[in-house]
Protein backbone atom coordinates (compact mmCIF):
# COMPACT_ATOMS: atom_id res chain seq x y z
CA UNK A 1 0.00 0.00 0.00
CA UNK A 2 1.18 3.20 -0.92
CA UNK A 3 2.04 5.89 2.00
CA UNK A 4 1.35 9.13 0.28
CA UNK A 5 0.76 8.58 -2.97
CA UNK A 6 -3.19 8.20 -4.50
CA UNK A 7 -4.49 7.86 -7.95
CA UNK A 8 -2.84 10.89 -9.04
CA UNK A 9 0.04 12.11 -7.26
CA UNK A 10 0.37 13.54 -3.69
CA UNK A 11 -2.35 15.46 -2.39
CA UNK A 12 -3.89 17.03 0.36
CA UNK A 13 -4.24 20.54 1.88
CA UNK A 14 -1.20 22.67 1.41
CA UNK A 15 1.06 23.25 4.67
CA UNK A 16 -0.95 20.45 5.92
CA UNK A 17 0.89 17.08 6.40
CA UNK A 18 1.33 15.33 3.61
CA UNK A 19 1.73 18.66 1.89
CA UNK A 20 4.00 20.66 3.51
CA UNK A 21 7.25 21.97 1.90
CA UNK A 22 9.82 19.85 4.51
CA UNK A 23 7.36 16.89 2.48
CA UNK A 24 8.08 18.36 -0.54
CA UNK A 25 12.11 18.48 -0.46
CA UNK A 26 12.35 15.36 0.66
CA UNK A 27 9.92 13.71 -1.66
CA UNK A 28 11.84 16.05 -4.13
CA UNK A 29 15.30 14.33 -2.88
CA UNK A 30 13.49 10.97 -3.07
CA UNK A 31 12.93 11.01 -6.97
CA UNK A 32 15.82 12.95 -7.34
CA UNK A 33 17.94 9.50 -5.99
CA UNK A 34 15.94 7.25 -7.33
CA UNK A 35 16.08 8.67 -11.33
CA UNK A 36 20.05 9.79 -10.72
CA UNK A 37 20.95 6.02 -9.64
CA UNK A 38 23.93 6.27 -11.87
CA UNK A 39 26.15 9.27 -10.24
CA UNK A 40 26.33 11.12 -13.35
CA UNK A 41 25.33 15.06 -13.49
CA UNK A 42 23.69 14.94 -16.64
CA UNK A 43 20.17 13.83 -15.42
CA UNK A 44 17.26 16.75 -15.69
CA UNK A 45 13.62 17.18 -14.31
CA UNK A 46 11.02 19.42 -15.71
CA UNK A 47 9.32 21.26 -13.37
CA UNK A 48 5.28 23.07 -14.01
CA UNK A 49 2.65 24.39 -11.88
CA UNK A 50 -0.91 25.77 -12.20
CA UNK A 51 -1.71 28.92 -10.98
CA UNK A 52 -2.34 28.16 -6.65
CA UNK A 53 -0.46 30.69 -4.19
CA UNK A 54 1.27 27.08 -2.84
CA UNK A 55 3.09 26.15 -6.23
CA UNK A 56 6.09 29.18 -5.38
CA UNK A 57 6.35 27.17 -2.16
CA UNK A 58 6.21 23.38 -3.35
CA UNK A 59 8.29 24.60 -6.42
CA UNK A 60 11.28 25.74 -4.00
CA UNK A 61 11.13 23.05 -1.78
CA UNK A 62 10.58 20.25 -4.74
CA UNK A 63 13.87 21.95 -6.26
CA UNK A 64 15.82 21.71 -3.31
CA UNK A 65 15.58 18.09 -2.95
CA UNK A 66 15.99 17.92 -6.51
CA UNK A 67 19.30 19.53 -6.19
CA UNK A 68 20.53 18.09 -3.38
CA UNK A 69 20.77 15.16 -4.76
CA UNK A 70 22.59 15.67 -8.25
CA UNK A 71 19.54 16.48 -10.71
CA UNK A 72 19.48 19.64 -12.72
CA UNK A 73 15.83 21.16 -12.67
CA UNK A 74 14.02 23.64 -15.84
CA UNK A 75 11.29 25.42 -14.38
CA UNK A 76 8.85 25.99 -17.03
CA UNK A 77 6.02 27.97 -14.25
CA UNK A 78 2.28 28.36 -15.37
CA UNK A 79 1.72 25.12 -17.49
CA UNK A 80 -1.01 22.64 -18.29
CA UNK A 81 -0.08 19.34 -17.13
CA UNK A 82 -0.20 17.50 -20.76
CA UNK A 83 3.20 20.17 -21.36
CA UNK A 84 5.13 18.83 -18.77
CA UNK A 85 4.47 15.18 -19.95
CA UNK A 86 5.50 16.56 -23.50
CA UNK A 87 8.54 18.69 -22.35
CA UNK A 88 9.65 15.44 -20.24
CA UNK A 89 10.33 13.77 -23.31
CA UNK A 90 11.17 16.79 -25.55
CA UNK A 91 13.71 17.72 -23.23
CA UNK A 92 15.15 14.35 -22.52
CA UNK A 93 14.46 14.57 -19.07
CA UNK A 94 14.58 12.04 -16.92
CA UNK A 95 11.37 13.18 -14.42
CA UNK A 96 8.21 15.20 -14.95
CA UNK A 97 6.58 16.76 -12.17
CA UNK A 98 3.46 19.29 -12.06
CA UNK A 99 2.68 21.02 -9.01
CA UNK A 100 -1.13 20.97 -9.12
CA UNK A 101 -4.24 19.58 -7.73
CA UNK A 102 -6.26 19.94 -10.73
CA UNK A 103 -10.00 20.86 -10.37
CA UNK A 104 -9.70 21.15 -6.47
CA UNK A 105 -9.92 24.54 -4.67
CA UNK A 106 -6.97 26.49 -4.42
CA UNK A 107 -6.14 25.56 -0.42
CA UNK A 108 -5.55 22.24 -2.01
CA UNK A 109 -2.41 21.20 -3.65
CA UNK A 110 -0.60 18.40 -5.41
CA UNK A 111 2.73 17.16 -7.16
CA UNK A 112 2.12 14.28 -10.13
CA UNK A 113 5.13 12.38 -11.47
CA UNK A 114 5.76 11.42 -15.11
CA UNK A 115 8.42 9.15 -16.29
CA UNK A 116 11.47 10.12 -19.18
CA UNK A 117 8.30 8.45 -21.14
CA UNK A 118 6.14 11.07 -20.31
CA UNK A 119 3.54 8.65 -19.23
CA UNK A 120 2.52 9.21 -15.40
CA UNK A 121 4.85 6.99 -12.77
CA UNK A 122 3.46 3.15 -12.26
CA UNK A 123 2.54 2.11 -9.10
CA UNK A 124 5.09 -0.09 -8.51
CA UNK A 125 7.61 3.61 -9.09
CA UNK A 126 6.08 5.24 -6.82
CA UNK A 127 6.50 2.63 -4.31
CA UNK A 128 10.01 2.77 -4.37
CA UNK A 129 10.16 6.56 -4.50
CA UNK A 130 8.13 6.17 -0.99
CA UNK A 131 10.47 3.47 -0.07
CA UNK A 132 13.45 6.02 -0.40
CA UNK A 133 11.73 8.62 1.08
CA UNK A 134 10.95 6.51 4.55
CA UNK A 135 15.05 6.16 4.69
CA UNK A 136 17.98 8.50 5.35
CA UNK A 137 18.44 10.06 1.44
CA UNK A 138 22.62 10.37 0.57
CA UNK A 139 22.94 13.66 -0.67
CA UNK A 140 25.33 14.58 -3.70
CA UNK A 141 28.31 15.57 -3.00
CA UNK A 142 29.21 19.35 -3.18
CA UNK A 143 30.31 19.46 -6.83
CA UNK A 144 27.81 17.43 -7.86
CA UNK A 145 24.91 19.64 -6.65
CA UNK A 146 22.70 20.04 -9.50
CA UNK A 147 21.29 23.54 -10.90
CA UNK A 148 17.88 25.34 -11.58
CA UNK A 149 17.29 26.65 -14.31
CA UNK A 150 14.01 28.90 -16.14
CA UNK A 151 12.40 28.18 -19.52
CA UNK A 152 10.61 30.51 -20.66
CA UNK A 153 8.84 29.16 -23.93
CA UNK A 154 7.62 26.34 -22.49
CA UNK A 155 4.30 27.41 -23.29
CA UNK A 156 5.09 28.40 -26.71
CA UNK A 157 6.57 25.13 -27.78
CA UNK A 158 3.02 23.59 -25.74
CA UNK A 159 1.15 25.70 -27.94
CA UNK A 160 2.91 24.43 -31.00
CA UNK A 161 2.30 20.76 -30.45
CA UNK A 162 -1.69 21.11 -29.75
CA UNK A 163 -1.44 23.68 -32.72
CA UNK A 164 -0.11 20.63 -35.05
CA UNK A 165 -3.22 18.31 -33.97
CA UNK A 166 -5.77 20.43 -35.48
CA UNK A 167 -6.12 19.91 -39.37
CA UNK A 168 -3.54 21.84 -41.36
CA UNK A 169 -6.26 22.95 -44.02
CA UNK A 170 -8.84 24.34 -41.48
CA UNK A 171 -9.17 27.19 -39.51
CA UNK A 172 -11.65 28.49 -36.74
CA UNK A 173 -13.34 31.85 -38.79
CA UNK A 174 -16.49 32.39 -37.66
CA UNK A 175 -16.37 30.51 -34.73
CA UNK A 176 -16.83 32.56 -31.76
CA UNK A 177 -15.90 30.17 -28.83
CA UNK A 178 -15.76 30.74 -24.85
CA UNK A 179 -12.69 29.40 -23.30
CA UNK A 180 -12.81 29.05 -19.59
CA UNK A 181 -9.71 28.20 -18.03
CA UNK A 182 -10.77 27.79 -14.40
CA UNK A 183 -7.90 30.87 -13.80
CA UNK A 184 -5.81 27.73 -13.98
CA UNK A 185 -2.62 26.39 -16.08
CA UNK A 186 -3.89 27.17 -18.71
CA UNK A 187 -5.26 30.90 -18.63
CA UNK A 188 -2.37 31.97 -21.32
CA UNK A 189 -2.35 29.55 -23.59
CA UNK A 190 -5.84 28.40 -24.54
CA UNK A 191 -7.00 31.58 -25.72
CA UNK A 192 -3.67 32.39 -27.22
CA UNK A 193 -4.53 28.81 -29.46
CA UNK A 194 -7.67 29.54 -30.34
CA UNK A 195 -6.75 33.15 -31.76
CA UNK A 196 -4.49 32.36 -33.75
CA UNK A 197 -6.29 29.46 -35.24
CA UNK A 198 -9.02 32.30 -35.89
CA UNK A 199 -11.57 32.06 -33.94
CA UNK A 200 -13.34 35.16 -32.16
CA UNK A 201 -12.43 34.38 -28.42
CA UNK A 202 -14.37 35.57 -25.57
CA UNK A 203 -12.01 34.17 -22.64
CA UNK A 204 -13.44 33.27 -19.19
CA UNK A 205 -11.52 32.41 -15.96
CA UNK A 206 -8.43 34.34 -17.31
CA UNK A 207 -7.49 36.18 -14.49
CA UNK A 208 -5.59 34.24 -11.55
CA UNK A 209 -4.60 35.50 -8.40
CA UNK A 210 -3.30 32.66 -6.62
CA UNK A 211 -6.77 32.24 -4.76
CA UNK A 212 -9.67 31.76 -7.44
CA UNK A 213 -8.72 28.54 -9.53
CA UNK A 214 -11.48 26.16 -10.01
CA UNK A 215 -13.58 28.86 -7.86
CA UNK A 216 -17.30 29.55 -9.66
CA UNK A 217 -15.27 28.40 -13.09
CA UNK A 218 -13.87 25.65 -14.97
CA UNK A 219 -14.97 22.38 -15.97
CA UNK A 220 -16.33 21.73 -12.59
CA UNK A 221 -18.47 25.15 -12.40
CA UNK A 222 -19.36 25.54 -16.37
CA UNK A 223 -22.02 28.07 -15.28
CA UNK A 224 -20.54 31.08 -15.59
CA UNK A 225 -19.17 29.86 -19.37
CA UNK A 226 -22.88 28.71 -20.19
CA UNK A 227 -23.94 32.61 -19.35
CA UNK A 228 -21.00 33.65 -21.52
CA UNK A 229 -22.34 31.65 -24.55
CA UNK A 230 -26.04 33.12 -24.01
CA UNK A 231 -24.63 36.47 -23.46
CA UNK A 232 -22.44 36.83 -26.01
CA UNK A 233 -24.26 34.56 -28.66
CA UNK A 234 -21.08 32.48 -29.18
CA UNK A 235 -21.19 28.68 -31.21
CA UNK A 236 -19.39 26.63 -28.30
CA UNK A 237 -18.21 26.68 -25.27
CA UNK A 238 -14.38 25.00 -23.95
CA UNK A 239 -14.40 24.36 -19.77
CA UNK A 240 -10.72 23.34 -19.03
CA UNK A 241 -9.93 22.70 -15.17
CA UNK A 242 -7.61 23.77 -13.16
CA UNK A 243 -4.43 22.13 -14.85
CA UNK A 244 -6.13 21.65 -18.05
CA UNK A 245 -5.73 17.95 -18.05
CA UNK A 246 -9.96 18.24 -18.62
CA UNK A 247 -12.54 19.25 -20.62
CA UNK A 248 -16.53 20.15 -20.57
CA UNK A 249 -17.76 21.28 -24.23
CA UNK A 250 -20.91 23.56 -23.83
CA UNK A 251 -23.02 24.15 -26.62
CA UNK A 252 -24.60 26.74 -28.31
CA UNK A 253 -27.17 26.79 -25.77
CA UNK A 254 -24.62 26.52 -22.68
CA UNK A 255 -25.55 22.75 -22.55
CA UNK A 256 -22.97 20.66 -20.75
CA UNK A 257 -22.14 17.36 -22.38
CA UNK A 258 -19.25 15.52 -20.10
CA UNK A 259 -16.59 13.47 -21.09
CA UNK A 260 -18.42 10.52 -21.76
CA UNK A 261 -20.58 12.20 -24.81
CA UNK A 262 -17.27 14.36 -26.46
CA UNK A 263 -15.68 10.10 -25.81
CA UNK A 264 -18.67 8.77 -28.02
CA UNK A 265 -18.30 11.24 -30.53
CA UNK A 266 -14.74 10.57 -31.06
CA UNK A 267 -14.75 7.06 -30.75
CA UNK A 268 -17.52 6.84 -33.40
CA UNK A 269 -15.67 9.60 -35.74
CA UNK A 270 -12.59 7.81 -35.28
CA UNK A 271 -14.09 4.47 -36.15
CA UNK A 272 -15.30 5.87 -39.81
CA UNK A 273 -12.08 6.70 -40.69
CA UNK A 274 -10.18 3.73 -39.59
CA UNK A 275 -8.54 5.53 -36.48
CA UNK A 276 -9.68 3.65 -33.68
CA UNK A 277 -7.34 1.36 -32.33
CA UNK A 278 -8.42 -1.88 -31.72
CA UNK A 279 -12.39 -0.78 -32.19
CA UNK A 280 -12.32 -0.22 -28.43
CA UNK A 281 -12.29 2.73 -26.16
CA UNK A 282 -11.12 2.64 -22.85
CA UNK A 283 -13.11 4.18 -19.61
CA UNK A 284 -13.33 4.07 -16.30
CA UNK A 285 -16.21 2.11 -13.83
CA UNK A 286 -17.96 5.33 -13.82
CA UNK A 287 -19.00 6.18 -17.23
CA UNK A 288 -22.55 5.83 -18.60
CA UNK A 289 -24.12 2.56 -19.32
CA UNK A 290 -25.75 4.56 -22.02
CA UNK A 291 -22.25 5.14 -23.59
CA UNK A 292 -21.44 1.16 -23.41
CA UNK A 293 -24.77 1.04 -25.35
CA UNK A 294 -23.49 3.48 -28.04
CA UNK A 295 -20.37 1.59 -28.63
CA UNK A 296 -22.44 -1.91 -28.67
CA UNK A 297 -24.48 -0.59 -31.30
CA UNK A 298 -21.87 0.78 -33.35
CA UNK A 299 -20.00 -2.66 -33.11
CA UNK A 300 -17.30 -1.22 -30.90
CA UNK A 301 -16.15 -2.25 -27.52
CA UNK A 302 -15.50 -0.25 -24.19
CA UNK A 303 -12.51 -1.52 -21.17
CA UNK A 304 -13.45 -0.13 -18.34
CA UNK A 305 -10.58 0.55 -15.69
CA UNK A 306 -10.37 1.60 -11.96
CA UNK A 307 -11.04 5.31 -11.42
CA UNK A 308 -8.21 7.39 -12.53
CA UNK A 309 -6.99 8.69 -15.88
CA UNK A 310 -3.22 7.17 -14.99
CA UNK A 311 -4.99 3.66 -14.87
CA UNK A 312 -7.41 4.45 -18.29
CA UNK A 313 -3.73 4.80 -19.88
CA UNK A 314 -2.30 1.93 -18.47
CA UNK A 315 -4.70 -0.43 -20.37
CA UNK A 316 -4.24 1.57 -23.13
CA UNK A 317 -0.68 1.19 -23.49
CA UNK A 318 -1.27 -2.78 -22.61
CA UNK A 319 -4.15 -3.25 -25.42
CA UNK A 320 -2.51 -0.91 -27.99
CA UNK A 321 -5.29 1.55 -27.90
CA UNK A 322 -5.14 4.91 -28.62
CA UNK A 323 -8.61 6.78 -27.18
CA UNK A 324 -9.78 6.62 -23.46
CA UNK A 325 -10.95 8.43 -20.96
CA UNK A 326 -13.06 9.61 -18.40
CA UNK A 327 -16.44 11.14 -17.50
CA UNK A 328 -15.09 13.91 -15.43
CA UNK A 329 -13.24 14.89 -18.61
CA UNK A 330 -10.14 13.60 -18.89
CA UNK A 331 -9.76 12.79 -22.77
CA UNK A 332 -6.57 10.90 -23.52
CA UNK A 333 -5.50 10.70 -26.76
CA UNK A 334 -1.66 9.09 -27.16
CA UNK A 335 -1.28 9.53 -30.78
CA UNK A 336 -1.20 12.92 -29.34
CA UNK A 337 -0.35 13.02 -25.91
CA UNK A 338 0.46 11.18 -22.86
CA UNK A 339 -2.05 12.21 -20.79
CA UNK A 340 -5.57 13.70 -20.85
CA UNK A 341 -5.26 17.35 -22.76
CA UNK A 342 -8.27 19.27 -22.27
CA UNK A 343 -7.16 21.79 -24.90
CA UNK A 344 -6.55 19.38 -27.63
CA UNK A 345 -9.94 17.09 -26.93
CA UNK A 346 -11.45 21.11 -27.39
CA UNK A 347 -9.99 21.36 -30.97
CA UNK A 348 -10.93 18.24 -32.04
CA UNK A 349 -14.45 18.84 -30.93
CA UNK A 350 -13.86 22.35 -32.81
CA UNK A 351 -12.54 19.86 -36.23
CA UNK A 352 -15.95 17.91 -35.82
CA UNK A 353 -17.82 20.94 -35.97
CA UNK A 354 -16.51 22.54 -39.32
CA UNK A 355 -16.09 18.80 -40.79
CA UNK A 356 -19.72 18.15 -40.05
CA UNK A 357 -20.92 21.70 -40.73
CA UNK A 358 -22.95 21.16 -37.85
CA UNK A 359 -24.01 23.75 -34.28
CA UNK A 360 -22.06 22.08 -31.11
CA UNK A 361 -25.71 20.55 -29.85
CA UNK A 362 -25.61 18.18 -32.99
CA UNK A 363 -22.78 16.60 -31.65
CA UNK A 364 -23.54 16.52 -28.30
CA UNK A 365 -25.92 14.71 -27.61
CA UNK A 366 -24.67 10.86 -29.32
CA UNK A 367 -26.23 8.82 -26.73
CA UNK A 368 -29.16 8.74 -23.94
CA UNK A 369 -27.70 8.75 -20.81
CA UNK A 370 -29.00 6.40 -18.50
CA UNK A 371 -30.20 7.88 -15.32
CA UNK A 372 -26.74 7.91 -13.03
CA UNK A 373 -26.93 9.89 -9.14
CA UNK A 374 -23.60 10.64 -7.61
CA UNK A 375 -23.20 11.52 -4.17
CA UNK A 376 -20.03 12.66 -2.28
CA UNK A 377 -19.77 11.99 1.85
CA UNK A 378 -16.76 13.86 3.01
CA UNK A 379 -15.16 12.49 6.36
CA UNK A 380 -12.19 13.29 8.51
CA UNK A 381 -8.70 11.53 6.69
CA UNK A 382 -7.99 8.61 8.85
CA UNK A 383 -11.53 7.43 9.32
CA UNK A 384 -13.09 3.96 7.72
CA UNK A 385 -16.93 4.67 7.37
CA UNK A 386 -16.93 2.32 5.05
CA UNK A 387 -16.21 -0.80 7.30
CA UNK A 388 -19.14 0.13 9.77
CA UNK A 389 -22.05 -2.78 9.53
CA UNK A 390 -24.31 -1.03 8.85
CA UNK A 391 -23.13 0.93 5.97
CA UNK A 392 -22.44 -2.50 5.15
CA UNK A 393 -25.94 -3.59 5.29
CA UNK A 394 -27.12 -0.13 3.43
CA UNK A 395 -24.89 -1.58 0.40
CA UNK A 396 -25.56 -4.58 0.40
CA UNK A 397 -29.56 -4.05 0.31
CA UNK A 398 -29.25 -2.17 -2.06
CA UNK A 399 -26.99 -4.46 -4.53
CA UNK A 400 -30.01 -6.49 -3.94
CA UNK A 401 -32.30 -3.62 -5.07
CA UNK A 402 -30.33 -3.04 -7.82
CA UNK A 403 -30.20 -6.79 -9.58
CA UNK A 404 -31.10 -6.91 -13.11
CA UNK A 405 -31.88 -3.24 -12.87
CA UNK A 406 -28.86 -1.19 -12.84
CA UNK A 407 -25.67 -0.67 -11.20
CA UNK A 408 -23.49 0.58 -7.79
CA UNK A 409 -20.48 2.02 -7.25
CA UNK A 410 -19.05 2.80 -4.28
CA UNK A 411 -15.62 3.84 -3.36
CA UNK A 412 -13.14 6.24 -1.57
CA UNK A 413 -12.00 8.70 -3.63
CA UNK A 414 -7.98 9.33 -4.57
CA UNK A 415 -7.55 12.69 -4.30
CA UNK A 416 -9.68 13.73 -1.26
CA UNK A 417 -11.43 12.53 1.77
CA UNK A 418 -14.59 11.52 -0.01
CA UNK A 419 -16.68 8.22 -0.23
CA UNK A 420 -18.36 8.86 -3.89
CA UNK A 421 -21.76 6.73 -3.68
CA UNK A 422 -22.72 6.00 -7.49
CA UNK A 423 -25.62 4.19 -8.94
CA UNK A 424 -27.19 3.86 -12.55
CA UNK A 425 -30.45 2.76 -12.95
CA UNK A 426 -33.98 3.10 -15.24
CA UNK A 427 -36.20 3.58 -12.41
CA UNK A 428 -35.17 7.13 -10.81
CA UNK A 429 -36.71 6.44 -7.94
CA UNK A 430 -35.29 3.61 -7.30
CA UNK A 431 -31.78 5.21 -8.07
CA UNK A 432 -32.61 7.94 -5.43
CA UNK A 433 -33.45 5.66 -2.38
CA UNK A 434 -30.84 3.52 -2.96
CA UNK A 435 -28.04 6.21 -3.39
CA UNK A 436 -29.65 7.91 -0.25
CA UNK A 437 -30.10 5.39 2.18
CA UNK A 438 -26.12 4.44 1.40
CA UNK A 439 -25.09 8.38 1.48
CA UNK A 440 -27.29 8.89 4.90
CA UNK A 441 -25.39 6.11 6.59
CA UNK A 442 -21.92 7.01 5.61
CA UNK A 443 -22.82 10.57 6.82
CA UNK A 444 -24.52 9.20 10.27
CA UNK A 445 -20.84 6.84 10.96
CA UNK A 446 -18.71 9.65 9.35
CA UNK A 447 -19.92 12.28 11.93
CA UNK A 448 -19.96 9.82 14.99
CA UNK A 449 -15.56 8.59 14.10
CA UNK A 450 -15.09 13.13 13.16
Amino acid sequence: MRKFFGTDGVRGRANTYPMTADLALKLGAAAGRYFRNDGSNGHRVVIGKDTRLSGYMFENALTAGLTSTGMNVLLLGPVPTPAVGLLTTSMRADLGIMISASHNPHYDNGIKFFGPDGFKLSDEAEEDIEAILETEIDPAQAMNIGRAKRIDDGRFRYAERVKSTFPGTKRLDGLKVVIDCANGAAYKVAPEVLWELGAEVIPVGTNPNGYNINENCGSTSPQTAAEAIVSHGADVGICLDGDADRVMILDENGQVADGDQLMALMAGRWADQGKLAGGTLVATVMSNLGLERYLDGRGLRLERTNVGDRYVVEAMRAGGYNLGGEQSGHIVMTDYATTGDGLLAGLQFLSAMIEADKPASALTRSFETVPQMLKNVRYDAGVTPLDAQNVKAAIAQAEADLIGKGRLLIRKSGTEPLIRVMAECEDETLLARVVDSIVSEVETVATQLA
